[in-house]
């Protein structure tokens, strides 16, 4: 498991509360699709945040290649999970620095949420 609840660097680009942070190359399988897995806890006072996060950067993935594959959510909205994917890393890194994306990350932040990102693959 990969958690990246809090994760802030001092350039301004990537200060942001990125719940998409992982590196280059982590999650590529045989056919370079990049699949990924979000859980985001969140308290009770952060989910109208999240939503409004998710609401602004979500529709930015297929500008990317990029596809939410599935989105569940619990009864109270406290927990959310995403299934993602994304043609290439390249495509995902890409989506990642959107300046669009970046600059509703306040919000995600604001949201107090706890996320765990999980690189996946295809098996058998």
């Amino acid at each position: 498991m990969i958690d990246v609840a809090r994760r802030r660097t001092q350039d301004s680009a990537s200060s942001t509360f990125d719940y998409l942070g992982l590196g280059p190359g982590m999650m590529a399988d045989q056919t370079n699709r990049v699949t990924l897995v979000l859980i985001a806890r969140l308290p009770t006072e952060g989910i109208e945040d999240f939503r409004a996060y998710e609401d602004a950067v979500l529709p930015l993935l297929s500008e990317f290649n990029g596809r939410l594959e599935r989105r569940l959510r619990n009864p109270n909205g406290t927990v959310e999970v995403h299934i993602v994917s994304f043609a290439s890393d390249a495509d995902f890194q890409n989506y990642r620095n959107d300046p669009r994306r970046i600059a509703r990350a306040w919000l995600l932040e604001k949201s107090s949420a706890k996320l765990e990102l999980l690189p996946m693959m295809n098996v058998p």
